[in-house]
């Protein structure tokens, strides 16, 4: 259906589409999506979240023509949620990619808004936590690594996608605490913010840090090339085909998961109506096999949580990254 068809039928009403003799569940139907939001420079988690929703919303025929990607980087998302909440909160052919990672830093008060500022659409799988390595590193295992970081936490430049007190940060911590590190010397771990785990690990084959703490499905390219060391994923068991041979770190003595979801919200002020169809036509895409299939290739675990449950999840999931916060000292 034509994007302007579309609206022409919205704006009939119920009564007038009868008439027609058309079927009314235009939520189903093709919608006028037509951009996605990187908030973050190309390569990264945010990136193919966008890039790749985009290009199968094409192919399934859920939207009409292309979606095109907009990267927005800065402030780990701040940028992109202060331009959608000044100027296009009621832009229903808009999504914005988010994560994890995203509602960390709501938690942690550093968006210019908390999370009613925006309507949460939908999660369409989680990522995993990954330590890793240059493949020519004198850390050739997690134990290793953790070691160097209790005996002289200063010594050691670990590197991710946020900011201090970010996700990749706060997995990186955890850790650190897991082998040892006391409360009081967390602060003196060196840590370096890129926008995007490409960027990082890249930076890291130049030799700029040592370790990077990011999600698997941001630099699974860097693993299948032999670039990098994979130390360990923060997963509760073994990932699957084709990344099943790499250690966790649960496997290795330390108690530490890190996952990181991946989905999309768009403008606080998008109509009920809108917000209703842009999560069916998410649903729709996230039930196809082309989708299963562009997740297990990029390290994804499928899981689904739309609308309000969605809604739900993203407001406890903030409540319990700021518990985290306080306990490890980020915020007080």
């Amino acid at each position: 259906m034509p994007i302007s068809t579309h609206k022409t039928l919205r704006s009939l009403g119920a009564s007038a589409v009868l008439g027609l003799g058309l079927a009314i569940s235009l939520p189903s139907q093709a919608l006028p999506i037509d951009e996605c939001i990187a908030p973050a420079d190309p390569g990264g988690g945010w990136d193919f979240t966008c890039r790749s929703v985009g290009k199968l919303m094409r192919e399934l025929d859920l939207v009409d023509g292309s979606v095109q990607v907009t990267n927005m980087p800065g402030g780990v998302g701040a940028v992109a949620f202060s331009n959608v909440a000044g100027k296009r909160a009621d832009d229903s052919n808009l999504i914005v990619a988010t994560s994890t990672v995203g509602v960390t830093q709501i938690a942690q008060g550093r968006y210019p808004g908390g999370a009613d500022t925006m309507r949460w659409l939908a999660m369409l799988g989680t990522d995993v936590g990954v330590i890793l390595v240059d493949d020519e590193s004198p850390y050739e295992t997690l134990d290793q690594l953790l070691q160097a970081i209790v005996d002289d936490p200063a010594s050691v430049a670990m590197a991710g996608s946020s900011g201090a007190g970010g996700w990749d940060h706060i997995r990186a911590l955890r850790l650190a605490k897991a082998a040892g590190l006391p409360g009081d010397r967390i602060g003196s771990l060196r840590w370096v913010q890129f926008d995007g785990g490409g960027p990082a690990v890249t930076q890291m084959m130049g030799g700029h840090v040592d370790a990077v703490s990011t999600d698997l499905g941001e630099i699974a390219g860097f693993i299948e090339s032999g670039d990098v060391r994979v130390l360990a994923v923060l997963a509760e068991e073994p990932l699957p085909e084709p990344f099943e041979e790499l250690p966790t770190a649960v496997s290795q003595g330390y108690d530490v998961t890190g996952y990181n979801w991946r989905g999309f919200y768009t403008g606080g002020e998008v109509s009920d109506e809108d917000y209703a169809a842009m999560v069916d036509t998410l649903k729709t895409l996230y039930e196809s096999d082309e989708w299963k299939d562009v997740a297990a290739q990029n390290g994804l675990v499928p899981l689904w949580r739309g609308g309000k449950e969605f809604n739900d999840f993203v407001r406890e999931s903030i409540d319990d990254v700021e518990a985290i916060s306080r306990e490890i000292g980020v915020i007080q």
